[in-house]
């Protein structure tokens, strides 16, 4: 199972080494390339050993940064105030462009991730970092989290949804912040300012919503909270967002909402993975089982399944859903 994993992730792989989301013949739009998504999808890779893939995709992300320098130099003298003027969360996977039609650009959490995967395999003694250059970006990256305040910045989040302060995002960059500290210039006050804000808000996802599966990030990758938040989070994803074929992202979710939210697959993974890491072998057994159990017909983990259905959307395979997978069986 987890060969097939890979190989459904190595079908996304473009010449850039950048993933897709998606298939590239997919209508939605997720053959593009989201920043979240690849460093997610990086985390399978990783847990097999394909590391040069791994440090590939990492330099390529840099490659996006540099690319766009002028505009993040920008956004460093005045903080943005529109959602084009932020680093974008998705670019063409061979180009590297952004993209300019009106999206939920502004994905803190993509960015806070992007840092904490770079910073991660450095203190492992991986070489992502290939020169001054590559070192001055991500300072700048940095520089760019003080002037948008990324611990009080409504964002679109994971789901790339309304503008809220979101704990995922908030906890994204945090983790983020102390992965590269030391390996460029972060001030304590930065990483102190976003643990105050991401407390106040906990175990909340944002002021609007109590409930969300993105807060499972905050456990793993980011470890950003303790026991007593952790269980607080699983027991509320468990009673109240799991779902027969997935974990539903939040309650009152519109998209592909077809009379009930859409069942996202990789919520299983999810869960196991973190099951595994607490300890709990029984409810990681059940969860890795759930998440053997909605893979389709060609073994593939689609996006989500409609509420109450076996008829998945046309996302398949997902590319961090098999990523999870991936990290859930190893």
């Amino acid at each position: 199972m987890i060969n097939a994993s890979l190989q459904h992730i190595q079908s996304l792989r473009t010449p850039s080494g950048l993933f897709r989301a998606s298939k590239a013949d997919v209508s939605t739009g997720y053959n593009k390339s989201w920043i979240r998504d690849n460093v997610y999808t990086l985390l399978g890779l990783e847990a097999v050993s394909r590391i040069e893939d791994v440090v590939v995709n990492l330099q390529r992300h840099l490659d996006i940064l540099i690319k766009h320098q002028d505009k993040i130099d920008w956004a460093i003298r005045e903080k943005p105030q529109h959602r084009y003027q932020y680093i974008h969360a998705r670019y063409h996977p061979d180009t590297l462009e952004e993209f300019h039609e009106e999206w939920g650009n502004k994905q803190n959490d993509a960015i806070g991730a992007l840092l904490w995967k770079i910073g991660d395999l450095e203190r492992k003694g991986v070489r992502i970092l290939r020169d001054d250059v590559d070192r001055m970006m991500l300072q700048k990256v940095v520089m760019y989290l003080v002037s948008i305040e990324y611990w009080q910045d409504p964002d679109n989040g994971m789901w790339e949804d309304n503008e809220e302060i979101h704990a995922s995002s908030i906890g994204a960059c945090v983790a983020g912040l102390e992965k590269v500290k030391g390996i460029v210039m972060v001030p304590q006050w930065l990483i102190t300012a976003g643990k105050e804000a991401l407390w106040k808000l906990l175990p909340k996802e944002s002021h609007t919503r109590k409930l969300d599966l993105a807060l499972l990030s905050l456990i793993y990758p980011y470890n950003v909270v303790d026991k007593r938040v952790r269980d607080c989070i699983l027991r509320n994803v468990e009673e109240h967002l799991v779902r027969e074929r997935g974990v539903i992202r939040h309650i009152g979710d519109w998209y592909h909402n077809r009379d009930g939210e859409a069942e996202w697959t990789m919520g299983f993974a999810w869960l196991a993975i973190i099951y595994k890491q607490i300890g709990n072998t029984q409810k990681y057994q059940h969860y890795l089982a759930k998440t053997r159990s909605v893979m389709n017909s060609a073994g593939e983990l689609p996006e989500l399944y409609y509420a109450r259905s076996s008829e998945h959307n046309e996302n398949t395979p997902l590319a961090w859903a098999q990523s999870l997978h991936i990290v859930a069986e190893v």
